[in-house]
């Protein structure tokens, strides 16, 4: 429009039959989008959202439910918006389009404080949106402004804050904004910044006001033409630019007192466009162009809202996850491992103890001479055995003084297991439960794996009650090198079973040949037994349970040793299980959770997009092109 002729004005459009309803079918489509927006900004989020993707997706919602309720009317209207900064004019020339002074203007204080809001006296102001209703209202009754609301704005520029805040206030209302500049303020710092920020979501045309200042024949390049090459440079082939003189405008209609079309003002400089201006506004922007804005205004609100979605959405941490698993896995076995010597360690100093347990429960597959034998060796061996008096229980101390207990092991045991979990815990486990957690995060962190979302529910992990599952291990660990002495299996099991049976039986046997032999003697023979041989009836079979005591400690011992070796192996295997447990599903489960919200978000950019499809598919092909840049 840089070259068209100033005084050509735009024949109104034949509209043709009535469009389809796009706009209003399009409101419950953009109600729906903003619920599910809303629905999945309000849930709770593993994945989470910094504070500016927060504020921006709230302020795409709230322009979703606005453009709802805008476009749910049998005529939309729409919005022109002027913006500019101080003394380019844009109060001037809202009152030369009205003609008459109806926003406040002057030399001396050259600012707007109070948006002006310039609407058809038909339209009630409840249809307004809300952000207008607080503004000025000044109604009028010119036909071609029906469906358009102007609004003048405070300067973008303003010393005063509270100014440029109710700006940005009303800039979401805006269809249209005119963006007015003079030859001194065409491309102002804050107003180009801010109309790059909008450009993607508003549609543009620009004012050059005060056009005489702007032909005063130097050389160079006049502003119109370095603004038009601005505006290329951002993505606008034709954008549309009016040069006007609005101050002369408003005093020619000061002036005029016909009834008929206002006369062009004396001495307008050449190229002077503001007729054309008016005319684009009142003629040139028909129903059709209005449906056509705002459904170019809603498809990029939609495209906006895709790609803020896909901005956060949460990344696929599957195979990092995977990857933290992995090392998770080689680092809680090093430090169950550790936790099993430790643990191991506070049994040491009642190694006498734990075998005099062990060699009680041995016993009781002993009957007679043998179970005789072996619970006198066993209280003699194990007299300076403290256990008794340093388990505060009397379960464990009746096995071990040979007493008969119904309760389990495992219960006998617990009370001597948690006093050395609590001093395990309390030297070394407890630190080394901290450093753990320090360990993980630091390698979840080197696989790629946010370390927000394992942070939480690791410590959470932590804090469980881990004294006691030590104590269930060491218990478990325990009984079960207590069951693989008492019922071995393979060749143990059948040497074992071979030396009970005649361990129970033979010295009973050597007792009764030995003294059968010796009556035999008395009754058939006459012999008289000495001492000695009175003797054999007890150094025999003594003899025979000696020896098999002695193959019993040598074949199947129950040493410490032995003991300790298998109870760290079991203690370690179930610290290990107990670790991998509470741990490694952590980023699995995280990763799930993560693969969720991708899911969520994936189908809101999936909505979003399938409006916009639908919407693009339907929209009017009007002369609006030109107020949007690539």
């Amino acid at each position: 429009m840089s070259e068209t002729n100033p005084d050509a004005a735009p024949a109104a459009l034949d509209e043709g039959p009535a469009p389809q309803p796009v706009l209003r079918t399009l409101a419950p489509l953009l109600r729906g989008l903003e619920k599910q927006l809303r629905t999945w900004l309000d849930s709770r989020h593993k994945f989470p959202l910094s504070m500016l993707q927060r504020a921006e997706l709230e302020g795409l919602a709230d322009d979703l439910r606005r453009q709802g309720d805008t476009l749910d009317v049998e005529k939309p209207l729409l919005v022109v918006m002027l913006m500019g900064g101080t003394g380019v004019g844009k109060s001037t020339l809202l009152n030369a389009l009205a003609g008459g002074p109806i926003a406040q203007a002057s030399f001396t204080r050259p600012t707007t404080r109070d948006p002006v809001v310039y609407f058809h006296h038909s339209v009630k102001s409840d249809r307004l949106d809300p952000a207008l209703r607080v503004c000025r209202l000044v109604q009028h009754d010119r036909a071609g402004l029906e469906q358009k609301v102007i609004v003048d704005t405070p300067d973008i520029d303003s010393n005063d804050l509270s100014n440029r805040d109710k700006l940005l206030a009303l800039l979401p209302v805006a269809d249209i904004v005119l963006y007015v500049g003079s030859q001194e303020k065409y491309h102002d710092r804050l107003g180009w910044e801010l109309f790059k920020a909008q450009r993607q979501r508003r549609a543009f045309a620009f004012v050059l006001n005060k056009w005489d200042r702007c032909v005063t024949g130097e050389s160079g390049l006049r502003p119109d033409e370095d603004l038009l090459n601005d505006l290329k440079a951002e993505g606008f082939e034709k954008p549309l630019l009016f040069r006007t003189t609005a101050q002369l405008w408003l005093e020619a209609a000061q002036k005029y007192t016909g009834s008929g079309p206002l006369p062009k003002p004396a001495d307008l400089p050449e190229g002077e466009q503001f007729a054309l201006l008016r005319n684009w506004l009142e003629l040139g922007i028909t129903r059709l162009e209005i449906e056509a804005v705002k459904a170019r205004g809603v498809g990029q609100l939609l495209t906006q809202i895709a790609r803020t979605a896909e901005d956060v959405r949460p990344p696929d941490l599957t195979a990092e996850g995977e990857k933290v698993k992995a090392a998770w896995e080689k680092t809680l076995a090093e430090e169950a491992d550790v936790q099993a010597d430790v643990l191991v360690g506070t049994l040491e100093p009642y190694q006498t103890e734990v075998e005099h347990h062990f060699s009680v429960e041995d016993q009781a597959r002993f009957r007679g001479l043998m179970a005789a034998y072996m619970r006198l060796t066993t209280r003699l061996r194990y007299a300076s055995s403290g256990l008794r008096d340093r388990i505060p229980f009397g379960g464990l101390k009746g096995r071990l003084l040979g007493s008969k207990v119904e309760t389990p092991v495992e219960w006998n045991l617990g009370a001597f297991v948690q006093e050395c979990a609590r001093t395990a815990g309390e030297r070394v486990l407890d630190q080394r439960t901290t450093a753990l957690i320090n360990r993980l995060l630091v390698e979840g962190d080197t696989k790629g794996f946010p370390l927000a979302l394992l942070s939480d529910p690791t410590n959470a992990v932590a804090r469980l009650d881990w004294r006691d599952r030590m104590t269930r291990a060491v218990i478990d660990a325990l009984a079960e090198v207590e069951r693989r002495a008492t019922h071995p299996t393979g060749w143990r099991k059948v040497l074992r079973g071979t030396l009970s049976l005649l361990a129970n039986t033979l010295p009973e046997t050597a007792l009764v040949a030995t003294a059968g032999y010796l009556l035999w003697n008395f009754f058939v023979r006459n012999e008289v037994p000495d001492l000695f041989r009175l003797s054999l009836v007890a150094l025999i079979p003594l003899l025979v349970v000696i020896v098999f005591h002695m193959l019993i400690a040598l074949l199947l011992p129950v040493r410490w040793p032995a003991i300790r070796s298998e109870f760290r192996a079991q203690l370690g295997d179930r610290m290990a299980a107990e670790l991998s447990r509470a741990y490694l599903a952590i980023p699995g489960e995280v990763a799930a959770a993560v693969r969720e919200e991708r899911k969520q978000v994936d189908a809101l950019v999936a909505e979003t997009k399938q409006v916009s499809d639908w919407l693009a598919e339907r929209q009017q092909a009007a002369r609006v092109a030109e107020l949007y840049g690539k």
